[in-house]
């Protein structure tokens, strides 16, 4: 049975860069593309991102089977340390992987963890 999961990751970007692009490139690594039909065949997932002074925090929320958990982070690790998404309008934009890891799901994210438990939270 599916259980949730977070991880968090600080990224440095010029400040004009698109802090969407590290969500759009975890979508690719668990998805294979960002713009797929039908649920995540992996891992439910929703990524957000917020620029904290000079970083962007990039937290993703996924479901996963606990077995699967270790390949999850593992893909979103990796696409996070490619550092750079070629986007749809032709631009790359490019950032720095400072950390990353595990985290704990916040009390404020549990409906939407139950959701993407239950397969129907996925927002990408």
């Amino acid at each position: 049975m599916r259980e949730a999961f977070a991880h968090e990751a600080v990224l440095r970007m010029d400040d004009g860069a698109d802090v969407a692009a590290p969500g759009a490139a975890i979508t690719v690594a668990l998805c294979g593309h960002w713009a797929h039909s039908g649920p995540c065949p992996l891992s439910p997932h929703h990524t957000s991102a917020a620029r904290i002074g000079g970083d962007v925090r990039v937290r993703t929320l996924f479901a996963a089977e606990p077995a699967d958990e270790g390949r999850v982070r593992s893909l979103i690790d990796s696409a996070l340390a490619d550092s750079m998404l070629d986007a749809p309008n032709g631009a790359v934009v490019r950032w720095e992987l400072a950390s990353s890891g595990a985290t704990a799901v916040r009390q404020s994210e549990a409906a939407h963890a139950a959701r993407l438990v239950d397969g129907d939270g996925s927002t990408d």
